[in-house]
């Protein structure tokens, strides 16, 4: 039976998934005080975070249109899922479904199902690869969307950042807390809820202490990880992203691991240094 899986650009498609059909990427916009950056195969994430830097403001964002995830659902593929950004923080996931709607109404019936990840960058990636191999077993349109959001329910992201600034700039944290962290070298530890939001699990002073202790709750709350793909999305630091892997593998084994630079979106909240992990 043939499917395909469209994914927003905030998850990061291994090379291999770029050139298969079964993939598509659709990308978000991001606004850089006017100036608008696809994240698309053109991305150019040096020149991207040279811009946030030097711009006072949050770099804004816009989630693909309905009519652009119509566009990715008509296709010969029997079988389209999507996977987009938790709902609570885009609304790619709500885009997502109204182009399901359209699609239905201008096209008629068909198999369209869309995941709110609840997660964000290499999370949605791991859902679109356990999607593949549902698939690739011959598992029906139903049991294909039981499994993987089973696989949704026991996922788990975590993420360090080196700067703090993208999250002042948006709002998300005050000035003087910023000011503050900064000025301390405070880091915190982040992850995800159940429901798809961020929450702060620690902080400690120094990226290192930060990734470790990162590192920790990963060990500590993972269940089953022989059954895991490991994965990890870093912004611009391939050393830091390889020294949390071999952290992490010191303690748990997993099933494989798999290791991406980050895409626009991510780039964007990540910032330059900053890395994620979900597992």
């Amino acid at each position: 039976m043939s499917y395909k899986i469209v994914v927003d650009s905030c998850g990061e498609l291994p090379e291999r998934c770029k050139n298969d059909p079964h993939f598509e990427s659709v990308p978000l916009v991001l606004d850089i005080d006017g100036h608008s950056v696809i994240d698309d195969e053109t991305f150019d994430q040096a020149d991207f975070l040279k811009r946030v830097a030097a711009s006072p403001n949050c770099p804004k964002s816009s989630c693909p249109s309905p009519e652009r995830y119509l566009e990715a659902y008509t296709c010969e593929a029997e079988n389209v899922y999507a996977v987009t950004l938790s709902a609570e923080l885009s609304g790619s996931y709500n885009s997502a479904e109204l182009g399901k709607k359209l699609y239905k109404e201008e096209k008629g019936e068909k198999n369209i199902y869309v995941f709110n990840s609840r997660s964000a960058s290499i999370g949605e990636t791991l859902i679109a690869l356990k999607i593949e191999e549902c698939e690739k077993e011959g598992l029906g349109f139903q049991q294909v969307i039981e499994k993987v959001e089973a696989y949704i329910e026991s996922q788990h992201t975590y993420f360090v950042l080196e700067s703090l600034e993208a999250l002042r700039k948006n709002g998300r944290l005050s000035n003087l807390k910023a000011f503050v962290a900064n000025a301390l070298n405070i880091k915190p530890v982040m992850g995800s809820t159940p429901e798809g939001t961020i929450c702060q699990l620690d902080q400690a002073r120094g990226i290192n202490r930060a990734l470790k202790k990162m590192v920790d709750y990963i060990a500590d709350g993972v269940k089953n990880p022989e059954e895991k793909v490991l994965a990890i999305s870093h912004c611009n630091c391939p050393a830091r992203a390889e020294m949390v892997k071999e952290e992490i593998l010191k303690r748990i084994h997993v099933k494989d691991v798999l290791v991406l630079d980050t895409a626009g979106v991510s780039s964007l909240y990540a910032s330059d240094g900053g890395v994620i992990v979900v597992v």
